[in-house]
């Protein structure tokens, strides 16, 4: 399963790990929605249902210390769930990190 995650995380993009139902999935993806991405730098992976999402939430918990969901990845490094990237983005640090990896427009 490490090796799925990881697969999804590598390179240039910015990567979320969700259920669509949870409250700061919708958070975290509404404060992503107000970038313009480079066509296949946002991956939102919804692992609802998925059965080997327990597996995938044990993954992330040995990556990011925690496996709860969001997990949003920019480039390889987890900068945490929903509340984390609205504040990333309230302090204006957001639209730096993605423009750093290169995934905006």
């Amino acid at each position: 399963m490490a090796e799925f995650v990881k697969a999804q995380i590598k390179g240039d993009k910015v990567v979320v790990f969700l259920k669509p139902t949870c409250p700061y999935c919708i958070l975290a993806k509404d404060v992503l929605s107000k970038y313009k991405f480079k066509s296949g730098h946002l991956d939102l992976i919804d692992i609802s249902g998925r059965s080997d999402m327990g597996s995938i939430q044990d993954c992330l918990q040995q990556i990011t210390g925690a496996r709860t969901v969001p997990r949003v990845f920019i480039g390889e490094q987890c900068i945490g769930g929903g509340s984390d990237v609205d504040s990333l983005d309230r302090s204006g640090k957001l639209e730096g990190m993605l423009q750093a990896i290169g995934s905006l427009q």
